[in-house]
């Protein structure tokens, strides 16, 4: 699913979690499908939710000064999207490695796997 010449900036879900917990800006955009947040969610961050498929015709609702963190549930289909905003020009666009499984087993276990 990645688009050959372009590499994708990652952050962790720890490095996320510490950002977030330090007050370090950051804007969580969750790009799954709404049945999905409703079986697993990071509610408690604010993320903004736009599904992969409406994601090109709604970048203008992300703001490119935003650091922006871009999930979903394994990290391929946010990877796709990071690189859309990329080529789209926004600069400070960062996958969240792993999905939320990966925020699931390294901060927060509570969170159904689906």
């Amino acid at each position: 699913m990645n688009t050959p010449g372009f590499d994708v900036p990652e952050m962790s879900p720890l490095e996320v979690k510490q950002r977030l917990d330090n007050d370090q800006p950051l804007v969580l955009v969750d790009v799954r499908e709404p049945h999905e947040y409703a079986i697993a969610d990071l509610a408690e961050y604010g993320p903004s939710r736009v599904p992969v498929g409406e994601l090109l015709g709604r970048m203008e609702e992300l703001d490119p000064d935003d650091n922006l963190v871009i999930y979903c549930r394994s990290g391929s289909r946010s990877a796709w999207a990071v690189q859309q905003l990329m080529a789209a020009g926004y600069e400070k666009v960062f996958n969240l490695e792993g999905g939320i499984l990966k925020w699931r087993q390294d901060v927060d276990p509570s969170l159904a796997a689906y």
